[in-house]
């Protein structure tokens, strides 16, 4: 690599908590499934954190309800 002043990139503003931990807000919600565990189903939906990444993770739908409800308005 060779150095250049024009290849300097601005941090992101982050605000962190008391605990030095922060929050990353979910992009969207991809997909939906439920999961049978015995005699309960259990309702899923996948999050996508970063699109540039792929970062997604599959969370319980009442709690991503409860943090998030703009996401589930249309439904």
């Amino acid at each position: 690599y060779v150095s250049d002043p024009s290849h300097v990139i601005a941090p992101d503003d982050i605000q962190l908590k008391e605990n030095l931990s922060f929050e990353v807000p979910p992009i969207k919600i991809a997909d939906r499934k439920m999961k049978h565990i015995r005699t309960k189903e259990i309702p899923l939906v996948k999050v996508i954190w970063n699109e540039a990444t792929g970062d997604a993770t599959w969370e319980l739908e009442s709690k991503m309800k409860e943090q998030y409800p703009e996401f589930f308005n249309d439904v």
